[in-house]
């Protein structure tokens, strides 16, 4: 007698899609593949120093921050890692391709060095979603400045347009910049959070084995003038508050 075998319940398998597809669905239920606490990162490769070739060049590369130091192997030496992420890089062929497939996967993420051709053919900065700012989020969150992200997200779209200063080139600390008069609080607030991106970075290196410039993170430097800015913000609105209540 020949088995009959009910298939009603078993989901379809779709055929001739890979993988990161962007036209798959979302995730059912806000599944990720990836931990919570995963922060992609990204960025258009640029060509090594050591060759004229662009083939590497095209496209964007989605790669993952490092969550966890490096350790040393005892017995052998080798520099070790618990932190597997490190070693997925996923290509895609245009930035927004990328940036959706983040988004479908529920990953924060962060847009770096970002541009696009512009139909005359000149370069500009591309304009980054919102959404992009997984570090800014994070730093704000762990500040105690979650209620600000938006603000923060509207003041680092606003960037390129004001033609912000690097604030390491231009300022001599953090706080320099949260007490610079010349500034508008959207500057300030896109100077300082760029600032401590590149801190950030400088941080990974260091405890990589690869310390840039010599120098120690100043990202503790940052974060204290984001909290004087806010703090100064915060005291004038309730001043003018009692103002206008008298």
């Amino acid at each position: 007698m020949e088995r009959q075998v009910d298939r009603s319940t078993r989901a379809p398998i779709p055929r001739g899609w890979s993988s990161n597809d962007n036209r798959q669905k979302p995730l059912s239920m806000g599944r990720s593949t990836f931990p919570g606490d995963a922060v992609a990162r990204i960025y258009k490769p640029s060509r090594a120093a050591t060759t004229s070739g662009t083939a590497r060049t095209r496209g964007w590369r989605l790669v993952f921050e490092r969550r966890t130091a490096p350790f040393v192997e005892p017995l052998m030496g080798y520099t070790g890692s618990r932190d597997t992420l490190t070693q997925v890089e996923l290509n895609f062929p245009t930035l927004e391709s990328a940036v959706r497939y983040a988004e479908r996967q529920g990953l924060s993420y962060v847009v770096q060095n970002a541009t696009e051709q512009a139909d005359d053919g000149a370069t500009r900065p591309a304009k980054p979603a919102r959404s992009t700012y997984g570090f800014s989020n994070m730093t704000l969150d762990r500040l105690g400045l979650g209620a600000l992200q938006e603000s923060y997200g509207c003041a680092l779209d606003g960037a390129a347009n004001r033609n912000d200063p690097s604030g390491p080139e231009s300022w001599t600390s953090p706080m320099g910049v949260a007490r610079d008069p010349k500034l508008t609080l959207e500057a300030k607030r896109s100077i300082l959070m760029n600032w401590a991106w590149t801190e950030y970075l400088i941080d990974l290196a260091t405890n990589e084995g690869m310390p840039e410039n010599d120098r120690p993170s100043r990202l503790d430097e940052v974060q204290q003038a984001l909290l004087a800015l806010e703090r100064e913000v915060a005291a004038d609105q309730a001043n003018s508050g009692m103002r206008k209540a008298a």
